[in-house]
């Protein structure tokens, strides 16, 4: 990434001093930088309209491309999420962990409504958009009231949500039904109406997301120090390929677990491509056996590139996420507004790039100036435990 020898020992050393995981820092800190591509395109690229950007019929070969790369981040995220919940809980009570993971899941959740929602969409607008941030929270939340039951119940729980919850999906309640707010929140993609006026949107409905932070923190134990590295690494390479075959049976026989693939006349490409474009809101199964079997994947490769200069920044990102994450949307919604402020609108009403070879460079552009900021309060956040509200970002 071109980062400095120097900063890449520095962040070598503070994970050997705090106790961190470099594998799990790493990967979080991959899927981060992925995340910046996704966003870099709803700066730059936001005029040009794309109602689904997985659409094998119409979606720009590129922007389907790095759709499918950006949709490991949410998956990988919210299963580290667990992981990370289980190793906090090694070292604090159970009354601790339960007491953590809600204060944290609040804060998110306030951040998500009173900041994100702002930041991004302007400070005028009636909408709150309930996206990953909102949807981690509730995840942790949730979380929090399971952590006592058994290991087993744990792990039975998280696959019957995860691989059952598309049998829900014939369920369509109507705003003036009773329980539409709730079914809404939980699994129907939907607009809640709220007082005063205001509309809360559930990007992210939570029930698929909770069976996937409790089979992280059920995976928890797997990172015990008396747990050797690789059988670690044999565990999650088995784990992640018997998801991707799971995942081409169930897709090649076209049935249960995400909406049918298609034959693009002319085009074995977008044939292709329809096998791939798979439902994130709420995410299907074959969404989460493709992402977090890749992501189990990469977890292997990271546990065997231990100390190799690539995982060392990777895990920079991933040591301070929401940092990173509330840093560079905050520093785009900057350059948007500095850009707009100096050049006007440039496509239709909005600022823009005029292809998206341009979102690519500023990609490329912006990945190495975030470093230092997230390096830094990676650093300050481990060298500061007397400030007990850091714990919480």
């Amino acid at each position: 990434m071109g980062v400095h020898p120097g900063m890449l020992e520095a962040s070598t050393r503070a994970s050997a001093e705090t106790g961190r995981i470099g594998s799990i820092d790493a990967l979080r800190g991959l899927v981060m930088v992925l995340m910046l591509l996704d966003h870099l395109r709803e700066t730059w690229f936001l005029h040009v309209p794309v109602a689904d950007p997985v659409d094998a019929r119409t979606a720009l070969p590129a922007l389907y491309l790095a759709r499918l790369a950006v949709s490991l981040c949410a998956p990988i995220f919210v299963v580290l999420t667990g992981v990370a919940a289980y190793l906090f809980g090694t070292r604090h009570t159970l009354a601790e962990t339960r007491a953590y993971l809600v204060k944290r899941g609040l804060v998110l959740m306030a951040l998500e409504v009173f900041y994100l929602s702002e930041l991004y969409w302007g400070v005028a607008s009636p909408t709150l958009w309930l996206q990953v941030i909102w949807c981690i929270g509730v995840c942790m939340i949730v979380l929090a009231a399971l952590i006592g039951l058994p290991r087993p119940v744990l792990v039975a729980v998280g696959l019957l949500i995860v691989c059952g919850h598309n049998l829900l999906d014939p369920i369509q309640l109507q705003p003036d039904q009773p329980l539409f707010p709730v079914w809404a929140m939980l699994h129907q993609r939907d607009a809640i109406a709220l007082p005063f006026g205001l509309v809360a949107k559930t990007t992210y409905p939570v029930l698929p997301w909770i069976g996937v932070i409790v089979l992280g923190y059920a995976a928890g134990p797997w990172f015990l120090p008396g747990v050797a590295t690789r059988a670690r690494e044999r565990r999650f390479a088995a784990i992640g390929c018997a998801m991707l075959v799971a995942f081409a049976l169930l897709r090649l026989g076209n049935g249960y677990g995400d909406k049918p693939w298609f034959l693009v006349d002319g085009s074995a490409g977008r044939t292709v491509m329809s096998v791939f474009a798979l439902t994130k809101y709420p995410p299907s199964l074959l969404f989460l056996l493709l992402t977090l079997g890749i992501g189990a994947l990469l977890l292997a490769a990271f546990e065997r590139m231990r100390g190799a200069p690539v995982v060392a920044a990777l895990a920079v990102f991933g040591g301070a996420p929401l940092f990173f994450y509330v840093f560079h949307l905050t520093l785009l919604r900057l350059l948007y507004h500095g850009a707009f402020a100096t050049w006007g609108a440039t496509q239709g009403a909005l600022f823009g790039v005029a292809n998206y070879g341009w979102v690519l460079v500023w990609y490329a552009a912006l990945i190495v100036p975030l470093y230092p900021p997230t390096a830094w309060f990676a650093r300050f956040k481990a060298s500061r435990r007397d400030i007990a509200w850091l714990k919480y970002l």
